[in-house]
């Protein structure tokens, strides 16, 4: 059987690596009246784990706050392994930033949702992403933070 040169990208699965929710501060934050502010961090990581085979990661931190007070924090890694073969080696960065992430962030937000509201809250429903605009302002992003080589 002859090997096919031609491009290759196949989702093999989509999975929760970790998920975490900590209520450092309960139960007698929970007889608080005042509402708490939300802070969501998201973070996106791509690695090869095999020939022509990539996990990429998608990261939510969730931490809502009454004043000092952690009312809780919730942590969830969704993650997709994905076979990508027979691609240009300048096709494999967006993808790795900017579809596969698409791919994966929908079971990320579901799973969000979920697991806050198990853990008694309302749930926190993730906005969309605009995966292109993120990997572009992180490609700028390195692009400034790059050492500058200066020729006299």
């Amino acid at each position: 059987m002859s090997e096919s040169n031609d491009p290759v990208f196949q989702i093999q699965r989509v999975y929760l690596k970790e998920a975490s929710l900590e209520q450092p501060n309960s139960p007698a934050i929970l007889l608080e009246q005042e509402s708490p502010s939300v802070d969501i961090q998201l973070g996106v990581n791509a690695g090869q784990i095999a020939d022509g085979v990539f996990e990429v990661t998608v990261t939510a931190t969730v931490q809502t706050k009454i004043q000092d007070k952690t009312v809780f924090l919730a942590e969830l890694t969704q993650a997709g392994i994905f076979e990508i073969r027979n691609l240009p080696a300048e096709q494999m960065s967006p993808i790795m930033g900017i579809a596969c992430p698409q791919i994966v962030y929908p079971y990320l937000r579901g799973n969000v949702a979920d697991l806050i509201q198990r853990g008694g809250f309302p749930p926190v429903h993730l906005s969309e992403i605009n995966f292109q605009a993120m990997y572009e302002q992180q490609q700028q992003q390195q692009a400034a933070d790059a050492p500058r080589i200066v020729t006299q």
